[in-house]
This record gives structure tokens, sequence and C-alpha cells, in this order.
């Protein structure tokens, strides 16, 4: 099979394309290697800076994920130019159970129910779920099935490069309902031991969606600026991803802000106003020592910017509007990671808030090293899926 699709692809770009994986790569073990060095000065603050980088670049994968399942069993036509670059990213699973191993190894520093203290009622009665044992199998489990996911729909896909392939297609549709519901169920449990539980005694029954929204909105977003960066650089010719492709997405991300905002509102304001200790206790400790300045910013940077930038059809039709509101949303993601990860962390009340250069430093490594990997399968396989029936329905699609 050829690397690319000469059809939609510039040649003159392949060459430098090739080193830029391998650029990333260094750049990411060299990020790691600063990161490792940190961690043997202050392993508590290293690692919660790798968790929380750890945290939202799953998150684009896990985003990617729900992104490509749902154009399937709906088969959608208009995104098919663009499907390749998170079926790419889903097919980076892998990364992430390796990287998962240092935070497999520092699990008493990051989840205090590791430690149970035996005056603690609440902790022992949840101790028949929350005990390290079956919080490993449990975490392998989501890995595993995430892993699988990826791995099949991005195969299926690349199959098809060789030639128009209707049974993948229909294949491709079949396992999708399965999997989004494999996908709703471990998705739903990996952020309640994952993060909720960052806090064991606080509770949420709406946490998993909040998660959802946050990661697909950081997906789209994401997406979003790699095609832009992909044309911009001319490894994707121009006019194969155009503006009807672009305002299809500024419409998903505008929508799925009003969503995150909506459920991230709605957890807040049920739980306020009953008042219960236990319920509330989360935004408490979000509302002292520096952190209430983010608490109060978020529902400004998180909802109403964005919905602003892109209320109208014609922001959502410039392409420099959609890609600053989605750089401005991939920032603020990971403010918002930051604001439920960090906060638990504060070991008495005279702790404030704590930003560390570490944590960027962290952010670009995991990201550096899953974009090289992201990069690398990307330039084994045809930029687009050109075997897809529903190709030309996608290179004609126009929003009326």
């Amino acid at each position: 099979m050829e690397s690319f699709s000469k059809s939609y692809t510039n040649d003159d770009f392949l060459v430098n394309f090739k080193k830029i994986p391998l650029i990333s790569f260094i750049f990411g073990v060299l990020c790691m290697i600063i990161w490792g060095f940190s961690y043997i000065n202050n392993s508590h603050r290293a690692i919660l800076s790798y968790f929380s980088a750890y945290i939202l670049v799953l998150g684009i994968v896990l985003g990617s994920m729900i992104f490509v399942l749902l154009q399937h069993i709906s088969r959608a036509g208009w995104s098919v130019v663009i499907r390749r670059i998170p079926e790419t990213i889903i097919y980076t699973m892998p990364l992430f159970i390796i990287l998962c191993i240092p935070i497999a190894y520092n699990l008493d520093v990051i989840f205090p129910w590791v430690k149970i203290d035996l005056s603690d009622i609440i902790l022992i009665k949840k101790s028949i779920y929350l005990n390290v044992n079956f919080f490993y199998i449990r975490s392998i489990i989501y890995l595993l099935l995430w892993t699988i996911i990826g791995c099949v729909f991005y195969k299926l896909s690349v199959q098809q490069d060789g030639g128009f392939n209707k049974e993948n297609t229909r294949k491709l549709c079949k396992l999708s309902a399965p999997s989004i519901i494999i996908f709703a169920i471990t998705t739903s449990f990996a952020s309640f031991d994952w993060l909720m539980s960052l806090q064991p005694h606080w509770f949420s029954t709406i946490f998993g969606i909040y998660f959802f929204a946050g990661n697909i909105l950081s997906a789209l977003s994401f997406i979003t600026v790699l095609l832009f960066w992909l044309q911009n650089n001319m490894f994707l010719k121009q006019g194969i991803v155009n503006k009807e492709h672009y305002h299809d997405l500024g419409k998903l991300i505008f929508g799925f802000t009003i969503f995150w905002a909506y459920i991230a509102f709605s957890q807040f304001m049920l739980y306020w106003y009953g008042n219960i200790p236990e319920e509330i206790e989360f935004y408490l400790h979000r509302l002292h020592h520096g952190w209430e300045y983010i608490s109060y910013l978020m529902p400004i940077t998180n909802f109403i910017m964005p919905f602003f930038f892109l209320l109208s059809r014609h922001a959502k039709r410039n392409i420099g509007v959609l890609i600053f509101s989605s750089i401005w949303i991939l920032f603020f993601s990971y403010m918002n990671i930051f604001w439920i990860i960090m906060p638990n962390y504060m070991h008495n009340e005279n702790d404030y808030i704590n930003f560390h250069w570490i944590d960027i430093i962290c952010l670009f490594g995991i990201l550096s090293l899953f974009i090289s990997y992201m990069l690398f399968v990307l330039n084994k396989c045809a930029t687009i899926p050109t075997g897809d029936p529903r190709l030309q329905e996608s290179l004609d699609f126009e929003n009326f």
C-alpha cells in the first residue's frame, strides 16, 4: 500500500513530514527526562503534574473515539475526509498503557483511599470497591477495551484504502453500536475511579457525563487545529477539507460547549441548592486558597467566551476564528482538569493555589510523545479514507 494517496496529498511536503514524528519524539523524551529529575526531588508534586497531563491527553483520545463511533453509527457522509485524523488518534491507545505505569506505581500518592484510616467509616464501607487490586483490574480492563476498539476501527478503515470495500463499511457500522455501549460504561467508571475518587467522600451521579463532555470538546478542538496544520503545511491539499467541513466542526464545538456548561452548572446548582455537607464538599474545596479565582473564571473562559466566539455562522466559517477558539478551548480544558485534580492535595488551611513549571514541562512531554506516535501512524496510511464508499459525498458536502 502506498504511504499516501497522491490525489489528496502534497508530495513536496512528505520528506519533511517524515522528520516531524522523530523531532516530536525527541522533544517529548527530553521533557520526560526533566520531569524525571523533578520526580527525584519532589515525587509528590511531579506525579500530580504527570497525572493531570495524562488525563487531558487521554481525554483527547477518548473524545476522538466517540466521534469516530458516532460517525459510523449515523452513517455520516460529511465527515469522511476528516475521519482518518481521529481514527489515527485512537490508534495511539497502546501508548497510554505504557504511560499509565508511573501512575500505577504511585497510586498511594495520588489516591487518598489507598491508605485507609480505620477511623474513616465512609472509606471502610467503600473499600469493597475502592481497593488497590480491584482498581488495577478495572483500569486494565478500561485500557484494553479502548485499545481494542481503537485498533479495530482504525485497521478496518485503513483496509479500505486499497479500493472501495462496502463490506468493511457495514462491519464498522455494526460494530459501532456495541462499541458505544462499552465506551459509555468504561468511561463513566473510569471517571469515577480516576477523578471522582480523588475526593472519595464526594460523589456525583453525572460526573461521567461531565468527563465525557469535556473529552469530546477537547478532541473536536484538537482535530480542528490538526487539520488546519496539515493543510497549512500542504500535507493535505487545499480544498479537500474546506469551509463546509470546518463549519460543521465549528457547530459541534459550539454545541458541546453548551452541553459541557449545562452539565457543569447542573451538577453545581443541584448540589449547592441541596446544601448537604457531603455533596457540597467538592465545591467548598475549590472556593478557598486561590482556587476560587479559577472557579469564578471557568464559566467565562470555558463557556461564555467560546459561546460568543462561535455564535454566528460567519465565525464558524472563519478559519482564523475557529482555530483561535479551538486553541482557547484546549488550554482551558487543561485548566479544568487541573482544577479537578490539584485542590485535593492542599494538606492544611495555609496551602495556597500552586502552579509549577513542571506542569508545563510534563504537559509538553506527554503531548509530544502522543503527537509523535500519531504522526508516525499517519505517515503509514492515506490521510483520508480513500476507499470509503461515501468519500465523494464528503468531498461534495455543502452546508445550506
